[in-house]
């Protein structure tokens, strides 16, 4: 796991982040993560890819860099930056279908932009790679996934408590690769952040294994966002033991929001 520490100026607030990307039970890795940072601007991207081993693993790969790369270059935050963002993905991963043997290929895709000037967030997502944004032992907001068990809630035909073991749960139909599919959703305000709020973004193989309840207490008992992914990376194995699935590859990256006497404190 990789941690990195910045300072949000004009608020006093820490930037502490981390990452983690992992195998599972599968042989090869089809999701793709990314930091990407520059003067007061932070990038922080998810992917998970499908299409066959290679189609997956080249998608999420198309998907993280296409939008690390636009956000060095542009370097804005704003919805139509995001939205930018996010097509020149949806570009790539488009070309590279032409090639042989990845006609199938797409990518789920979830993207947090910070602005460290001002203590503020933007969301984008297509898929059910979710972020979640946790603020004073609540969860306050979680993306909602383009998957038909999200439409079986929607609908009343299914409890979100069933979404995570349900059969038809990586039946998705949105993603960032074919043609015609609906856009990113993609946050119009910004979220402005305050001291001890901390973001989530993960694939489904490591939400999937742990109910909001698991989250925030893996949340409430860390000292940093390092030791907050080895925990819920650790519950969701303890879960995963459990139940006769194999698991998929999960991964995640976690950003807390402190002030420096809350650090010190902590410490």
């Amino acid at each position: 796991m990789t941690p990195i520490d910045q300072l949000l100026t004009s608020r006093s607030l820490m930037l502490q982040i981390a990452s983690v990307s992992e195998v599972g039970d599968r042989t090869t890795n089809q999701d793709a993560l990314a930091c990407a940072q520059k003067d007061h601007l932070t990038c922080l991207v998810v992917s998970d890819g499908a299409g066959g081993h290679a189609g997956g693993e080249v998608a999420s790969r198309l998907v993280v860099d296409a939008v690390t790369d636009s956000f060095l270059r542009e370097l804005s935050f704003s919805p139509r930056a995001l939205q930018s963002y996010l097509q020149q993905a949806a570009d790539h991963v488009g070309a590279g279908r032409r090639a042989a043997g990845m006609a199938d290929m797409s990518a789920t895709v979830a993207v947090v932009l910070i602005d460290q000037e001002n203590g503020a967030a933007l969301y984008g997502h297509l898929g059910d790679t979710r972020i979640y944004l946790l603020r004073a032992g609540r969860v306050q907001y979680v993306t909602k996934d383009h998957s038909l068990v999200q439409q079986f809630v929607d609908a009343g035909y299914l409890s979100a408590d069933k979404m995570r073991s349900h059969p038809q749960r990586s039946v998705l139909f949105a993603a960032i690769g074919p043609e015609h599919e609906q856009a990113p959703i993609i946050s119009t305000d910004a979220v402005a952040l305050v001291d001890g709020d901390a973001l989530l973004i993960c694939t489904d193989g490591l939400w999937e294994w742990l109910t909001d309840d698991d989250i925030l207490r893996c949340l409430a008992n860390a000292r940093s966002p390092d030791e907050w992914l080895v925990s819920l990376c650790e519950q969701a194995a303890q879960c995963s033991r459990t139940m006769p699935r194999q698991r998929d590859n999960f991964s995640a990256q976690a950003a807390w929001f402190r002030t420096s006497t809350h650090l010190a404190s902590a410490s």
